[in-house]
């Protein structure tokens, strides 16, 4: 397995008297794809806000191994694309660069061209999101969440309300960007077992904790009792989780 990317201690968060999550321990390797699994509102959300900074723990550490640093450089993707309506793909691609960065005009638009070219969205880039198919807007949002060259892309249920072929064109896609750009993948889906098709670890969220960690394969030759019927193709059609 590859060398840990991404350290989790201890991590907590409450909401009011509900514990969410309960001193975690996850390990994320370096260009690897996880996905959290778990019921419908345990916390997986909740799980990612935390390690992107949109939310602060109660406790415990978020920390790239060997680094002093306490949040890796990450990109977050929500599950409606939260696109701006009033930008066209260009603008909302170029969005992060213009607001976390000071570059040229000349070099925002060559890097903004370019991710362009790579996710094929020349024929989109001066049409707003009102104008594109539902694929494409999940392009036009990995290109924005890519601009900034993260080093861990977080994909929140990225197939939300969408049909079984649409679900499979989103899931080769981020295994198709991931090795091309060599990112590493931290999401969370409901997607259970259709996901495992392309993840590397599992994480199984549970009453605040993780419950199982490891490769999707042996999670489904010998699951855990409480996790079986989960794992039923027939009953993973919950709500994503809030």
């Amino acid at each position: 397995m590859s060398d840990t990317f991404l350290q989790l201690r201890g991590l907590s968060k409450r909401f009011g008297p509900q514990v969410i999550l309960n001193a975690i321990d996850l390990d994320i390797p370096l260009n690897s794809h996880t996905t959290v699994i778990g019921r419908s509102g345990i916390g997986k959300s909740v799980l990612l806000k935390c390690i992107s900074g949109l939310l602060k723990p109660d406790a415990g550490t978020i920390r790239l191994s060997n680094s002093t640093k306490s949040i890796p450089q990450c990109a977050y993707m929500f599950q409606q694309n939260a696109l701006f309506d009033s930008l066209n793909v260009f603008e909302n691609i170029a969005l992060p660069l213009r607001e976390k960065e000071k570059v040229s005009a000349q070099r925002l638009s060559e890097q903004v061209n370019r991710l362009i070219d790579q996710l094929d969205l020349q024929n989109a880039a001066t049409k707003y999101p009102a104008e594109i198919s539902g694929g494409m807007k999940k392009r036009v949002a990995l290109a924005r969440a890519l601009i900034t060259k993260p080093e861990i892309i977080l994909f929140d249920e990225p197939t939300t309300g969408l049909d079984p072929e649409r679900k499979f064109s989103v899931f080769d896609m981020i295994r198709n960007y991931r090795q091309q750009f060599g990112f590493t993948v931290l999401m969370v889906s409901h997607d259970v077992p259709e996901v495992f098709g392309i993840t590397d670890q599992v994480a199984w969220l549970d009453a605040g904790k993780i419950r199982y960690w490891g490769p999707p394969n042996d999670l489904l030759e010998s699951p855990p009792m409480e996790l079986a019927g989960f794992l039923n193709p027939r009953l993973s059609t919950d709500k994503p989780a809030a």
